[in-house]
């Protein structure tokens, strides 16, 4: 052995940007103003967090919950936990009592530290949760109150405690962070990550080929911190000193815009109805705000519209780069940019934009591959469909204390998504395997549909879902909201998906909506929508 076997804890490099530029802010929206403190706080507040939560009894290895909005208190959280060799888990807002109870118990969460507006939340829960043994509440002036036995107010717990921390040396191979998918199917399961795959994916993060993160930028993550898709920012910005932009419960795209252009956000990251929405705000007032510092919008969740991406280039100068992942995969697993190989200098930006509206090259280290029912590879030729398995040094390789081998193939994790691969190597996601649509035998992509009635002028946003049929098995239905006062027909949306698309790919039926519903991170809540389309007894237009 010739070099040092240094362990990649995450403790080695989270107060790096607070070493580096102890000035720089940490910024966070509150109901009463903007909440401002410095990086070196911020880290200060982590080292007595840590203090704290160890007196409280808190031990490597032991699940430390986060009930909470995108702030400040968040990121100590981020920072202290993991460093102390405790484990994070981060506590959906948006799930169900029933399953949040399995999850903490499932988890054995010993302490949740909530912000106190959503207090209410866990109020079912106040006797259901036999391994909490108490909640830090998170004071912001808005109220909430828990009948739960043993509580504290978060800056009283953290209050007189020491501003350095003696951080352990653990093995990079102990947990630190836990977070459970949606449960679209089943129980949520729980991914349980690493020092060592975070302290990777951190790195490989900030790459100038993936998300080009450096510490000039200021970032306003949009995502949950929450959710896996927001799970990596907080700690590549930490390492790097990025100044820190977090909107806490205020997500109105007109909110966010306001932020990001007030604060100088250089780049952030969201789902596409998030930019949709703050693109319908920047149309409406063109003048109103100044987007020149905005350089890189972040997009994953599900594929954005082509025209989206090249209006925010064409009408603003922002490059959106689109990103493939997963809860499972830590969670970035595929990055797309406009230009991501030198020979991409020289193609017309109609197909630069054809690039970009793929899901993206593997990030070094991992490696992607389709597989037909066989578990045969498929070749990457652009044309063959098969399901999408991904494996590397930030991939989950089980379920916390559910195995569930199923969901994985000889060293491989089964995604559940069904893709392409081209000859460049590039992503292309067709659909979530259950939210295909299968007709006649033949499968049509609802995210296709949706990306094309998307840019048709006077749609604002679109679902596309399978309705079952009894000779075809399932058609295509559209739920489509429009703008105000556009004149949008189920005709002519019928006749502009025409344009693309075979005649047996055609929606059967357009239903114009006010609202669609959403997952937590902003994505199309498909599950709900089919859902809410059987209570009502909808019928295609051809059985009724």
């Amino acid at each position: 052995m010739t070099m040092q076997r240094t362990p990649l804890l995450l403790s080695r490099i989270l107060g790096r940007g607070a070493a580096l530029d102890p000035n720089e802010e940490v910024v966070t929206l509150l109901a009463d103003g903007t909440h401002r403190q410095t990086l070196k706080a911020t880290w200060d507040r982590a080292n007595q967090l840590a203090h704290a939560l160890a007196g409280a009894g808190v031990k490597p290895g032991d699940r430390v919950a986060s009930f909470m909005w995108n702030n400040y208190r968040h990121l100590e959280l981020y920072q202290a936990v993991p460093s102390m060799g405790a484990v994070l888990h981060t506590l959906n807002i948006r799930l169900s009592p029933t399953d949040l109870e399995y999850i903490i118990n499932h988890a054995a969460d010993k302490v949740i530290v909530a912000d106190e507006d959503l207090l209410p939340l866990l109020e079912p829960l106040v006797d259901k949760m036999p391994t909490v043994e108490r909640i830090i509440i998170c004071r912001h002036g808005e109220g909430g109150e828990t009948s739960f036995a043993s509580t504290d107010d978060y800056e009283d717990f953290i209050s007189g405690q020491a501003t350095e921390y003696d951080w352990p040396e653990i093995d990079e191979n102990a947990p630190m962070g836990l977070c459970y998918t949606s449960g679209t199917t089943g129980k949520p399961k729980g991914v349980m990550y690493t020092n060592r795959s975070t302290y990777l994916h951190t790195m490989s993060q900030a790459m100038t080929d993936a998300m080009a993160m450096s510490a000039l930028d200021a970032v306003c993550g949009i995502v949950p911190m929450f959710h896996a898709m927001g799970w990596g920012v907080p700690f590549t910005a930490s390492m790097l000193g990025c100044k820190q932009v977090m909107p806490h419960r205020f997500m109105d795209p007109e909110k966010l815009i306001q932020l990001m252009t007030e604060e100088e956000v250089t780049i952030s990251a969201g789902v596409p109805t998030i930019w949709q929405g703050v693109k319908a705000v920047l149309e409406a007032q063109p003048d109103k705000y100044d987007t020149s510092n905005l350089a890189r919008l972040t997009c994953g969740g599900s594929a954005p519209p082509v025209s989206m991406m090249r209006w925010y280039w064409e009408e603003h100068g922002i490059e959106m780069i689109q990103g493939w992942g997963m809860t499972e995969t830590n969670p970035l697993g595929t990055l797309s940019r406009k230009v991501a190989k030198r020979s991409h200098l020289k193609l017309s930006e109609d197909q630069q934009f054809e690039n970009i509206a793929k899901a993206g090259l593997a990030s070094p280290g991992l490696e992607i591959e389709i597989f037909d029912e066989n578990w045969q590879p498929l070749p990457h030729d652009g044309e063959a469909v098969g399901e999408l398995l991904i494996r590397g040094p930030w991939i989950c390789s089980e379920y916390y204390n559910d195995p569930q081998p199923e969901k994985f193939h000889d060293g491989w994790l089964v995604t559940g998504d069904v893709a392409k691969i081209d000859s460049e190597e590039y992503l292309i996601i067709a659909d979530r395997s259950k939210d295909l649509i299968k007709s006649g035998g033949e499968w049509i992509s609802s995210v296709d549909l949706e990306n094309h009635i998307v840019a048709l002028e006077g749609v604002r946003q679109a679902a596309v879902v399978a309705q079952p049929h009894p000779k075809w098995d399932e058609r295509p239905v559209a739920l489509v909201i429009l703008f105000e006062g556009a004149n949008v027909t189920r005709e002519l949306i019928i006749e502009h998906c025409s344009e693309i698309f075979a005649k047996w790919q055609l929606p059967d039926d357009v239903v114009f909506v006010e609202e669609i519903p959403l997952t937590s991170t902003g994505k199309i809540d498909k599950k709900v929508i089919r859902g809410q389309l059987e209570a009502d007894g909808y019928q295609l237009p051809d059985l009724r």
